[in-house]
């Protein structure tokens, strides 16, 4: 891997200028101490043997990829190939980074572990993988997304989880993380923040990253072996960025791999309603670190709107933000309407029902493959599955 992948972030927590820890002193020294743990306990036999073996006795890693010969001959042109994290155990990627997270904080003596969701599924998966290690958790979740999501609801709250229903501002995703932190705060000693993207102050972005990148690691030799090259496109989702960066780190160094992060248009980006924050985003701080974030004229967060709940967060991970300007990835946006479609158009042909979120990195993949040939690839990281986005849609669609 190219050394300027491969030293992100610096000791500081930088990927370029965006990253760091913009928080009290107090917190510095918290947050010091679980890098210098994480660095420490991440690279002994022991911990891997633990989280390789849950990876593959417990998730069912690897998860597959699959060409979509239907979706390729309705779009014409690229074949669309799909990275399957649908079919993990919880039905995310999210659980790759929870179980490490939830080790962690075991080998560190916490006593509960807090976290924010959006769509559910990283609440899902931290309350599974802390059911697993036997540790408390606390999962504070907008009462939009509440509504929006129930079987996750249900699901977290059957697996023992303490789940906090968020009333203030947006009553969204921005609003869960604002709660949990505030939470989090009043005893960082004991508690252990698990955050759910690649986002936050350091060492989180770093720590997420690591553990999520098993999905590029396998896609890319998987690919290899099923197709005797690399794909020609790697897309995913874009939120905070999780899945996306799991995908993009196992072929940051392969120049002839182009990469795009999906972000959501919402209901357009003339609009007010939507959550492209590459796109249309700003420099400043949100949640303790830098990043583009979507703002006001005094620097405070907007107000962020996607159809998928856990794509409307109003900042992104550091390291996407650094990709972006030095033209390693493509950001691209895509609406509601759009992703509709293709979470409908995926279920139709391929029989696989896919989260809202990862219908956005569908639907533009349908979009670019009928512009190219049909000798190039594109391999999609199917980020989540669409069972807590089926009812939504019904409604919606009226089906």
């Amino acid at each position: 891997m190219a050394m300027q992948f491969l030293e992100m972030p610096d000791k500081d927590g930088f990927f370029g200028e965006y990253g760091g820890q913009i928080i009290p002193p107090q917190l510095k020294a918290i947050m010091d101490d679980i890098n210098m743990a994480y660095d420490q306990v991440s690279q002994t036999k022991a911990f891997k043997d633990e989280l390789q073996a849950l990876y593959s006795d417990y998730v069912g890693r690897p998860s597959p990829i699959y060409f979509a010969r239907r979706l390729t001959e309705q779009q014409g042109g690229a074949r669309i190939f799909l990275k399957r994290e649908d079919l993990n155990h919880t039905g995310a990627h999210k659980i790759n980074h929870c179980l490490g997270e939830a080790l962690l904080a075991k080998h560190m003596g916490k006593t509960k572990v807090l976290a924010e969701t959006g769509a559910g599924q990283h609440g899902v998966a931290l309350a599974t993988a802390c059911a697993l290690v036997g540790i408390d958790c606390e999962i504070h979740m907008g009462e939009i997304d509440i509504a929006k999501e129930h079987p996750n609801v249900t699901k977290m709250k059957i697996l023992g989880c303490k789940l906090i229903p968020v009333t203030r501002g947006t009553r969204t995703l921005k609003d869960a993380v604002d709660s949990a932190f505030d939470e989090y705060l009043k005893d960082p000693v004991n508690f252990f923040y698990a955050i759910g993207s690649v986002v936050g102050p350091h060492p989180f972005p770093k720590m997420v990253r690591d553990f999520q990148s098993i999905v590029g690691i396998e896609a890319r030799e998987q690919f290899l072996a099923k197709e005797g090259k690399l794909p020609d496109y790697v897309i995913a989702c874009v939120g905070g960025g999780s899945n996306a960066i799991g995908l993009f780190t196992a072929f940051l160094s392969d120049d002839d791999v182009k990469m795009v992060g999906v972000e959501p248009a919402g209901l357009g980006l003339d609009t007010a309603d939507h959550a492209a924050t590459l796109t249309l985003g700003e420099k400043g701080a949100i949640h303790g670190f830098k990043c583009y974030n979507l703002q006001d004229k005094e620097g405070n967060p907007l107000p962020v709107y996607s159809i998928a709940s856990g794509l409307d967060y109003p900042g992104v991970g550091p390291q996407h933000c650094y990709l972006k300007d030095i033209e390693r990835v493509s950001y691209e946006v895509i609406d509601d309407q759009e992703c509709l479609n293709a979470f409908m158009t995926l279920s139709r042909l391929e029989g696989i029902i896919p989260a809202l979120e990862s219908a956005h990195a569908v639907a533009y993949a349908m979009k670019l493959a009928k512009t190219l040939p049909a000798d190039q690839t594109i391999l999609i990281n199917l980020s989540g599955r669409g069972d807590k986005d089926a009812d939504f849609v019904a409604e919606k669609l009226s089906l």
